[in-house]
């Protein structure tokens, strides 16, 4: 340790701030911009329609029948406890099936 005050205090030089600070600002913002260009994939329409025909039979307690562009003899008909009947949907949950499967 120095005696007297002429020696260089302890700290921070104004510029050392400054550039730190410059460097968080550009991590956070393009972490930002990364975050908030990530976005949910996109349900497919059938599977959509497939999920709303299920809700609506459970919320009005009658049964409903998936409408879209198929063939009436290929949409599931949901029943009031979100069971379904017809190709393309698990009859115990009333989710679509995939088509991998």
């Amino acid at each position: 340790m120095r005696e007297g005050g002429g020696g260089k205090g302890e700290g921070y030089t104004l510029i050392e701030v400054i550039v730190v600070l410059a460097i968080v600002g550009l991590v956070v913002g393009v972490s930002g911009l990364a975050i908030a260009s990530l976005k949910a994939p996109r349900e497919a329409e059938w599977i959509r329609m497939l999920r709303q025909a299920r809700a609506d039979a459970i919320r009005t307690g009658r049964p409903v029948r998936s409408v879209g562009n198929h063939s009436p003899l290929l949409t599931p008909l949901f029943l009031p406890d979100g069971r379904a009947i017809g190709p393309g949907v698990d009859p115990l949950t009333g989710a679509p099936r995939d088509s991998a499967r």
